[in-house]
């Protein structure tokens, strides 16, 4: 089943030099539900579809586009609770299942509460093969950086939103793939869990 997603606003109110000066970490969030419009805007940064032949928010090495976006929602407006990947042709979610893997995600992640406590969690995976088919070895490089840009975009999309977000990377890769119910060849990079700051 797939939901499209509110179209994404290609204009707003912050700048990106002050988007750059706010943006902290932010580890703590308030028990509130973002509002689906604020996720779509999320998942635009990410890898949203900005022009003819399908080029995104985020360069990627040779057009090859390896990164998949993944979305563990908890409390989003107007969007059961469960894993959805997100599908830039169409700006869509495509549900893949059921169910809150907040808690599930964060035992994944160490058990660092900042997963477990936010509304929704931001997850990208990356199939390697797409770019080391071309580019060898290094294309292994070629995906990291591409997974760097994608979260900086979420990050300052973030800020520009007024939502707090924090980066995660100590997680048991294995564990966030079944949690998230991702294929075997998609590796998770990236835990990016955001809602409306805490104190």
């Amino acid at each position: 089943m797939e939901i499209s997603l509110p179209a994404p606003a290609r204009t707003g109110s912050m700048s990106i030099e002050n988007a750059l000066a706010k943006r902290r970490s932010v580890r703590s969030f308030i028990d509130e539900p973002i509002p689906m419009a604020l996720l779509s805007q999320l998942l635009w940064a990410a890898q949203g579809i900005t022009g003819p032949g399908g080029f995104r928010t985020a360069p990627s090495a040779g057009a090859l586009y390896p990164l998949e976006v993944f979305v563990a929602a908890g409390r989003v407006a107007d969007l059961p609770s469960g894993i959805y990947r997100y599908i830039p042709a169409r700006h869509a979610l495509r549900r893949v299942d059921e169910g809150d893997v907040r808690k599930g995600l964060a035992l994944a992640a160490l058990s660092q509460s900042c997963v477990s406590n936010a509304p929704v969690s931001i997850v990208i995976a990356a199939v390697y093969s797409r770019v080391t088919v071309k580019y060898s070895g290094r294309g292994e490089r070629y995906v990291h950086m591409e997974a760097g840009h994608a979260a900086q975009n979420i990050c300052l999309q973030a800020v520009a939103l007024g939502v707090g977000a924090v980066v995660v990377g100590a997680f048991d890769d294995n564990a966030v793939q079944r949690v998230m119910k991702m294929e075997k060849d998609e590796e998770p990079l990236y835990i990016v869990p955001m809602g409306k700051p805490g104190r």
